[in-house]
Formats: C-alpha cells, sequence, structure tokens
C-alpha cells in the first residue's frame, strides 16, 4: 500500500497594484495547471496602507497639509504536489511582470 505524502509549497506576492497582483496570480495558476497537482488556494491577505502627512508650506500656514497614500496588496498561493513533480523548478522559470515581488517558501 502506497501512502500519499503531500509536499506543500507557499508562494507570497505583493504588489502596489492590484490588477497587476490578480494577473500574476492567473499566470502562475495556469503554468500549474498543467502538472499534476493536487490543489491550488489562493488566500488574499489584508491590504497594507501607509499615510504620509507633507506640509504644503514650510513657511506659513502649518494647517494646510497634503496626504499621500501607498497601498500593499499580498497574496498568498498554496500550492499542493507530489514530491516527484518538479514544481519549485517551474516556479523559478515562471517570468512575472516588474511590479510583482514575490517568495517561494518551501515547506
Amino acid at each position: 500500500m502506497k501512502m500519499k505524502t503531500n509536499a506543500k509549497i507557499r508562494v507570497r506576492l505583493e504588489s502596489f497594484n492590484a490588477e497587476l497582483l490578480v494577473s500574476s496570480c492567473q499566470k502562475i495558476v495556469e503554468t500549474l495547471g498543467n502538472t499534476s497537482l493536487n490543489s491550488i488556494g489562493m488566500i488574499t491577505l489584508p491590504t497594507a496602507k501607509r499615510i504620509y502627512c507633507v506640509l504644503r508650506s514650510p513657511h506659513v500656514d502649518k494647517d494646510s497639509r497634503e496626504h499621500f497614500e501607498i497601498r500593499v496588496h499580498k497574496r498568498i498561493l498554496e500550492i499542493y504536489y507530489e514530491p516527484e513533480v518538479p514544481i519549485f523548478d517551474l516556479l523559478a522559470e515562471i517570468d512575472l511582470a516588474p511590479g510583482i515581488f514575490y517568495r517561494i517558501c518551501l515547506s
């Protein structure tokens, strides 16, 4: 009797652009769809929002300020696969858009 051993890879994706992040997740899922995987799960993490307050004039009118914000959108892809399949090599070869930061973790 053979026992199934599931190996897991987590891919963490971050970007300032939400549409670019979703298209990159779809690209990874489509690329790995041709291989024999047990399952792929996508987890949406909370968006980190940083707000910066800047004075408009350095000398007078201290009440006049501008607010700028940067949003960082995050996703995690959990990929369960059989250890015989070279999933890590496929993930390393995927060419994602320049605005995407990603980390691949073996578990």
